[in-house]
């Protein structure tokens, strides 16, 4: 810890720590303890049930659960990566043709909450939806030519959904890479392929841990996908216990699905703490690369601009949707007749515009808490080491190894009672329980997302500034907060959407 840093250190950590234990880590111990709490005291039994099977009954719904979830959250990672990052490259390190449109329109498919985005999906790919029997159709066959169901219709649906994490935090990653490092490698005769796996992904490392580690909780977390296509997750689990009113149970899928969630983001951070990933020491921003063959700028900007298209079409889907007669849509591909009747109800009516402004609102107030707490919080764990760091990073990206469902009760109950020394009062029925809500909910998407920033700021910078003078508080407002402002800003807009679209 460098001398100008030790007066900020217990301004940073202080506040981190308490906003933790009130909102994360309070609630969720009170689930820990349920876990093993029955009717006689301290027990093991639901954590018995869930590795050695229900008595009576054949197999193990649990374990079968956690695999299949393990399944959907691995898999996910790797559909959402070979979908966002190439994406993030192509708009943000060449220039070509409509970049700037397609690039904005890249992060679309965040705004679509995960049932909407799973209906869009069904409307769009099931037996009866629309590209299918298109297909069949055209090609004139006696079936449809696939059936999108199961672990595979879950894997897209979040490759999907979930693509957007690597695509805004490598395309803030590359934004703030030195284009020197590439360039002196490719003047050691270092190939394009040689450049990308040797220098550009090493260095984007805390991006892509990042994002990994955000698509994986999300999908561990995943209910409405897997419920729709049919496999057996632990979410559905969990709802099961709770509908069966098996709370020991219950609390104990909940813990081994947050375990789980914890052991990966050890896992993640030993491969990032094993090297440096400073963009460069003068700070300076990367820049986009002219493509100036002509077959080479067109073809790179068709390939952008048609993945970009076709990642469009659940949102035109469910714009066609928004227009389509229902009673009139039957049996043909697309709706014979259309009205305007749901629009004018949403924009012409007090009870269309009302959910509009108090889901903005909500949104807009947990998602400033959440980046000016990210930026605390990111900036302690990037640049400090001290004892307990890891568990207050764990408890920072907990919410997101959660159901929405559970972490909605476990506030619900945390501020049922009032227990001042605990910072728990009553809070249900009031207007800010949801705010807070989502403040808790989205705390991971902000936190990482300034994390895997920092982690390209090279620590010298604030050194030099020091040097001349300026404060730590300076030098933060002067220095750093510019060069992480990319990945604030990605962070902020992930927590944005996704408390405009929260359902649970």
């Amino acid at each position: 810890m460098r001398p100008s840093q030790r007066g900020l250190f217990p301004l940073l950590v202080a506040p981190v720590a308490l906003v933790l234990f009130w909102l994360v880590v309070g609630p969720h111990l009170k689930l820990v303890r349920d876990s093993l709490s029955g009717a006689a005291g301290l027990t093991l039994e639901g954590y018995r049930i869930f590795f050695g099977g229900r008595p009576g009954v054949p197999g193990n719904a649990e374990l079968e659960a956690l695999g299949n979830s393990l399944l959907v959250a691995l898999g996910s990672v790797l559909l959402a990566g070979l979908v966002g990052v190439p994406l993030a490259f192509i708009f943000q390190r060449y220039e070509f043709p409509g970049r700037r449109i397609f690039a904005g329109l890249a992060m679309v498919p965040v705004l679509l909450p995960p049932l909407v985005g799973v209906v869009a999906f069904y409307f769009l790919y099931a037996e009866s939806g629309v590209v299918t029997e298109l297909i069949e159709r055209l090609f004139r066959l006696e079936s449809p030519p696939w059936r999108f169901t199961g672990l595979g219709a879950v894997l897209v649906v979040h490759a999907y959904s979930m693509y957007v994490y690597y695509y805004a935090f490598v395309t803030a990653g590359l934004a703030r890479l030195d284009p020197s490092q590439a360039e002196a490698a490719a003047t050691l005769g270092a190939g394009p392929a040689r450049r990308l796996f040797t220098v550009l992904l090493p260095l984007l490392t805390p991006a892509l841990v990042g994002a990994a580690l955000l698509v994986f909780m999300t999908s561990m977390a995943s209910f409405t996908a897997p419920l729709m296509f049919n496999v057996r997750v632990l979410t559905i689990q969990i709802l099961n216990s709770r509908t069966d009113e098996q709370w020991l149970l219950m609390n104990t899928e909940i813990v081994v699905l947050a375990a789980v969630c914890i052991g990966f983001l050890a896992l993640l951070r030993a491969v990032e703490n094993r090297g440096r990933y400073l963009g460069g020491s003068k700070g300076s921003a990367g820049r986009r690369l002219p493509v100036r063959s002509g077959w080479a700028r067109w073809t790179l900007a068709g390939v952008g601009v048609v993945a970009v298209l076709v990642l469009l079409l659940p949102h035109a889907m469910l714009l066609l949707m928004s227009f389509a007669d229902e009673a009139s849509w039957t049996t043909q591909i697309l709706p014979p007749r259309y009205t305007t009747a749901a629009w004018r109800y949403v924009f012409a009516t007090p009870a269309g515009q009302i959910p509009f402004i108090n889901s903005s609102a909500m949104a807009l107030q947990a998602t400033v808490a959440d980046v000016g707490f990210a930026l605390a919080a990111g900036y302690l764990f990037s640049r400090f080491r001290f004892r307990g760091r890891g568990w207050l990073e764990a408890a920072a990206m907990l919410p997101y190894a959660i159901p929405g469902t559970i972490i909605a009760l476990a506030l619900a109950e945390w501020f049922s009672v009032r227990q001042w020394y605990l910072g728990r009062t009553v809070l249900i029925s009031t207007y800010a329980i949801l705010p807070l809500a989502y403040f808790v909910r989205n705390l991971p998407l902000a936190v990482r997302a300034v994390q895997a920033s920092l982690a390209q700021v090279d620590p010298t910078l604030e050194e030099a500034a020091a040097t001349l003078g300026s404060s730590p508080a300076v030098a933060l407002r002067r220095v750093v907060a510019p060069l992480v402002a990319p990945g604030a800003l990605a962070g902020g807009v992930l927590a944005m959407v996704a408390a405009l679209g929260e359902f649970v």
